[in-house]
Order: C-alpha cells, then structure tokens, then sequence
C-alpha cells in the first residue's frame, strides 16, 4: 500500500509521543512539530532541540524517518534557516502554511499565508534553491484562510516553487479542526499539480481512512489526532490492507500500551519541569479515552493529581509499571 505519514501537532506531538507511536508501527514518515523562524539566522542547536531525531540520523528509536517543519512568512530568511538546517541531514524539510493558531496566524504565518499564492511561490522557490535535492523538500496547507477560492492557486504556487510532495489538511484556517473535513478538494488539488498529494483530516479510524482514499483519490494518508487518539491506527490499516482483520475488541491493545505509556510517563519525566509532567499525561490519556475504556478509568483517577509520585503510584495501581528515571542527553552548543 501507499504511505501513512504522522502529523506534525504543535503543543500535542513531541519526541518523547512520537518515540512512542512510532514503535508500534505502521508510519512511513513522521513531521516533527513546526519550528518558528522570524528575522534571525537559528543555530544547530535550535533545530536539534526541537527534533532530537536529528541527532540519531533524523530518525525515532524505530527507525521511522523524521522530517523537520518550519514556519515562516520571509522568504530569505526561510531559505538562509532551510541551508543551515539542510546541513543537519534531516530526512525531509517541510514549510508549514496550515496552522490555524492565532498567535501564529497574527504575524502573517501559517494558514494566513493563503491569502497570497504569490509569496507561497517566492518563499517555496527562494527555500528549494537552498535545499540539496537529495533532501526531500515538501509543504503542507490547508484549503485557505475563510474559504475556497484561492486553493488551487495556491497549491499550483507551491507545485511550482519546487516542493516534491504536498500535503493538504482538508479544511480552511476558519473551520480549525471541526468536522467535516472536505476530502473531495484533495482530488481537484491532485489535477492541477503533478507532485504526489497527502490527504490530511479527520483520519480516526481504519473506516475514515478507507473513506478518506476513496474521496480523497489518494492512497497517501498523514494522520494527526486520529494517531494520538489510537497508537494501534497505522498498524490496524496496514493489517487491513494486507487482507487481514482487525479486533474490535481493544483490550488486547490497551494491555501492549501500558508499557508504551510507561516509557512515555519516564521520558515526560526526564524532559519536562515538574510541575508539567502531569499534564502532559493527562492530555494524551484524554485522547485515548476515545478508544480505550482503561484509558478513561485512568484518565478520572489521576486528573486532579499534580504530584509525580502521586501519578506513578496510581499508574502503577493500573497495571503501567513505572520505569526508573532517566536523563535526556543535552544537544552540544553547535
């Protein structure tokens, strides 16, 4: 089958998550989450805090292949950050115009940059000529600002500019993350432009994925929320595809999670402040309870706790053992 790629999730997907859901499986390609340039040269050391991947030949400890993000509205400065990150080696460079989020959005990047298919070209042409062609140079956007009478313009602007493959999340910057998600413009966008198109939007199960292919007229899939929602996605739609079957019982599931989940509770404990630490695992346990009643049942008996002990104890209680601590490696000062 074609390719399941993950999402790049800004304040939801991290390395330690992304450590995680790629060892169970299933993704071809991951997108770390986007990194902001705006009017300065980043050092090394900025893209390797913010994708630690690069320091293990830009991959997960599951050998999936991490492309790095960034975001920006300068062309120049884009294309001097897209050279210096070039020399990184990262498995791919992707230019985000597709974040919805206002305090990105209010600086004229992201989303908002589609209100111009104009400087979509001038910043997709001035990176392409920075980046080696070895290194795949790839875009993501959304259908447009509040509507869509720009879009097809504005992915003819990116297809022109260079990029290899696009990746379109199927709703305007207005409808955010709300549903539906308008697949059927991911085959107009496919007529006009030659490069490979990613379909991207409201993937949360095999059923949507099969959906999503069918209306989309892409067998390239990146999943977002729908991976962070059910780790198992990826690797459920290979079985699919594969002419296998799928338990509809996830019990099976949920017990090869909990050592995921205890890995992710010791790399969150050895990356984050304190006083953090909890509340990132409630946001991921949030998103499980989608899927998983355990999740739910763990979800209620540590939401009003703060204390990490406190936590481990009852994760502990709920069958996740609780792994020893451990210490990040500190990125050098390159």
């Amino acid at each position: 089958m074609a390719r399941l790629l993950l999402a790049p999730m800004e304040g939801l997907v991290d390395d330690v998550l992304r450590d995680v859901l790629t060892r169970v499986g299933g993704y071809d390609l991951a997108v770390n989450e986007f990194i902001r340039v705006s009017g300065s040269l980043l050092p090394p050391r900025a893209f390797r805090r913010r994708c630690p991947e690069l320091d293990r030949g830009s991959r997960t400890t599951a050998g999936t292949p991490v492309a790095v993000q960034l975001l920006g509205s300068d062309p120049a400065c884009l294309a001097e950050n897209a050279a210096q990150l070039a020399q990184l080696a990262p498995a791919g460079i992707d230019l985000n115009f597709g974040c919805p989020a206002p305090r990105v959005n209010r600086h004229g990047g992201g989303a908002m940059l589609l209100a111009d298919p104009e400087q979509l070209y001038r910043i997709t042409a001035a990176v392409r000529r920075t980046v080696p062609a070895e290194i795949p140079f790839t875009a993501k956007m959304r259908l447009g600002v509040r509507d869509t009478a720009r879009t097809l313009d504005c992915a003819r602007a990116l297809a022109a500019g260079g990029i290899v493959s696009l990746a379109v999340h199927a709703r305007t910057r207005v409808e955010a993350y709300r549903p539906p998600a308008h697949w059927e413009w991911v085959a107009q966008i496919s007529e006009v432009v030659g490069q490979p198109v990613v379909a991207n939007g409201e993937v949360w199960s095999t059923a949507d994925h099969a959906r999503c292919c069918a209306v989309s007229g892409s067998d390239d899939v990146m999943i977002g929320r729908g991976a962070v929602a059910d780790p198992f996605l990826a690797r459920r739609i290979r079985a699919l595809a594969a002419g296998g079957e799928v338990d509809a019982d996830r019990s099976a599931d949920w017990r090869e999670l909990r050592p995921l989940l205890a890995s992710f509770w010791q790399q969150v404990g050895a990356k984050v402040a304190e006083r953090h630490a909890a509340g990132r695992l409630k946001l991921w346990l949030g998103a499980l309870r989608r899927n998983f009643v355990e999740a739910e049942a763990l979800f209620q008996a540590v939401r009003a706790l703060r204390c990490v002990a406190e936590v481990s104890r009852v994760l502990a209680l709920h069958g996740v053992p609780v792994l020893p601590p451990v210490t990040h490696a500190v990125p050098d000062a390159r």
